[in-house]
């Protein structure tokens, strides 16, 4: 699925637009001139509330940045900010993409849940709308459609990295709980498919045999009895916020959590205040994304609270989001145009597709680098490889965190895949 700087400065733009074209002509490069507006689909409400923050932050500070730096083919980047709710309530994410269109926003940036996107993903591609999640990991969003990129790693890396860990700790008889839409089942399969060639043995959960559950469910006795029964080492929680409940109903059912439990994106968030001290202690969860740097996250969470009103105590996906609305600015600059099939021509060449490209880290750089004829290669604050034929991040990082004893969160280390 379903986490993570540089301030640029005046860069003065106007002088690549000719001043006689009128506001409703198009450039050179046949893209509308109009301002950049940037839509977002970004969890709000729901489930995946916890996401929000950071990814609000990132494509906010993102825009700050741009408009620092003189804006989007001389003029301002404008921002629409919507929400996508969950997969429990379809309504949420429907109204934000219709408000979206009829104010004709080039290019979205979201949603973060891979189900939320799949339902909204046609929409915005038949208005030729640029649709960027920072944070949608499933596998059948590969190459979905050329209005359709993603600054997140599909699960085939996140799947084969909390595999790999959980070999790594000895477990050879594995439960899984997963929710049953495309995320919870898409990542369970490629952990499974590493778990099962590592030699272990899937007990519970596992693919084919009928036993996920449904997004929004809070009663987890019968699973967890029935998990519990085939006498797993480690479990699999792949879920959103349903994960409250099911640490409450497998410490009802004396689950020791300690270096047996592993979580993902979806739910490797702070549960301070929700449990006693120390029952996290030791679970491991995955989040895909580099570790953001201080600076950024500083630059993040002071941006947040000064729109917002209250710091960030999160950054997951937040370098992702700010990545992916740096690259559909650089690719409409590079295409001469602000429509949404300019951006979706030129993002993988910004991202460093082409051959003989000039890296940059910033927009700033960006388009200095094209307006002097140069081909660019992006390499942004959440350190993805550029954009491949299915526009995937070809290389992205995995995060690797720990539980601590007030049942919050600390990164441990990193690992580097390939999406091929």
């Amino acid at each position: 699925m379903n986490r993570r700087s540089t301030a640029a400065r005046g860069l003065a733009l106007a002088a690549v637009l000719s001043l006689g074209l009128a506001a409703c002509s198009t450039t050179s490069g046949g893209g509308s001139d109009e301002p950049l507006k940037v839509g977002t689909i970004l969890p709000i409400t729901g489930t995946l509330a916890f996401l929000g923050p950071p990814e609000v932050a990132g494509v906010g500070l993102a825009i700050q940045d741009i408009n620092e730096a003189g804006g989007v083919l001389g003029n301002e980047v404008e921002l629409i900010p919507g929400d996508s709710g969950d997969t429990t309530d379809y309504s949420v994410s429907n109204s934000t993409a219709a408000d979206l269109i009829s104010q004709d926003v080039s290019v979205v940036i979201g949603a973060a849940s891979s189900a939320v996107s799949a339902n909204v993903v046609d929409k915005f591609a038949e208005q030729e709308i640029m649709q960027i999640s920072p944070a949608n990991t499933a596998t059948t969003l590969s190459g979905y459609s050329d209005f359709y990129a993603r600054t997140a790693p599909p699960d085939t890396v996140q799947g084969s990295a909390l595999g790999s860990l959980i070999l790594d700790d000895g477990h050879q008889k594995v439960g899984f709980l997963v929710q049953n839409e495309d995320y919870g089942t898409g990542l369970r399969d490629n952990v499974q498919q590493t778990l099962e060639e590592g030699g272990a043995e899937i007990v519970y959960g596992g693919t084919g045999e009928g036993q996920e559950f449904q997004p929004g469910e809070t009663n987890f006795a019968a699973q967890v009895t029935d998990l519990l029964a085939q006498e797993p080492d480690a479990i699999s929680v792949i879920a959103f916020e349903e994960t409250k409940a099911i640490v409450a109903e497998l410490l009802a059912q004396g689950w020791e959590f300690d270096g047996t439990t592993y979580f993902c994106d979806g739910n490797t968030a702070s549960y301070e205040g929700d449990f006693d001290e120390g029952t996290l202690t030791g679970v491991v969860g995955t989040i895909p994304g580099a570790q953001a740097e201080e600076d950024f996250q500083q630059r993040l969470s002071d941006y947040y609270e000064e729109t917002e009103g209250s710091p960030l105590e999160d950054y997951s996906y937040g370098p992702e989001s700010y990545d992916a609305t740096i690259l559909a600015a650089l690719a409409a600059v590079r295409g001469e145009g602000t429509d949404g099939a300019t951006i979706a021509e030129n993002i993988k060449a910004v991202s460093g597709s082409e051959e003989g490209s000039v890296e940059v880290t910033s927009f700033e750089e960006g388009v200095e680098a094209l307006e002097n004829g140069d081909e660019i290669r992006y390499v942004g604050v959440s350190g993805i490889g550029p954009l491949n034929d299915d526009n995937d991040p070809s290389s992205a990082f995995i995060g690797v965190y720990e539980y601590q004893a007030d049942n919050t969160i600390e990164w441990t280390n990193a690992v580097e895949g390939s999406i091929g």
